[in-house]
């Protein structure tokens, strides 16, 4: 499974669509392991943009500090889950606290 997480420095970006890089993360979801992360500088931040291009990478669910919701019904239209509302951390450690079923979401932090 491949899960985006939005990055500013490294780190979770709180407003994905404002963000330096995607990490584009690799994951064995039964055996509970990341299998890569790479990298990706996104595509100029329009409406619908980013949606078509994380389909595009074959992304199936985006974790976010916070999205809008326009945002998100987007991306359920092309098949890919959103969990907002994460606090942060790195990429490696919030998908590891998904795969294991101890990331916690709190409130979105996109007002929009």
């Amino acid at each position: 499974m491949k899960i985006a997480v939005p990055t500013n420095a490294g780190t979770l970006s709180m407003h994905f669509g404002h963000c330096e890089k995607f990490a584009i993360v690799d994951a064995d979801v039964e055996k509970k392991e990341i299998m890569n992360t790479e990298y990706i500088e996104p595509p100029a931040h329009e409406p619908g943009a980013l949606p078509k291009w994380l389909s595009a990478q074959n992304v199936k669910i985006v974790i976010a500090g916070g999205m809008g919701s326009r945002a998100q019904q987007l991306f359920s239209q092309f098949g890919i889950d959103s969990l907002v509302g994460v606090p942060g951390g790195s990429p490696e450690e919030i998908v590891k606290a998904y795969l294991n079923g101890e990331l916690e979401a709190g409130n979105n932090v996109c007002d929009h």
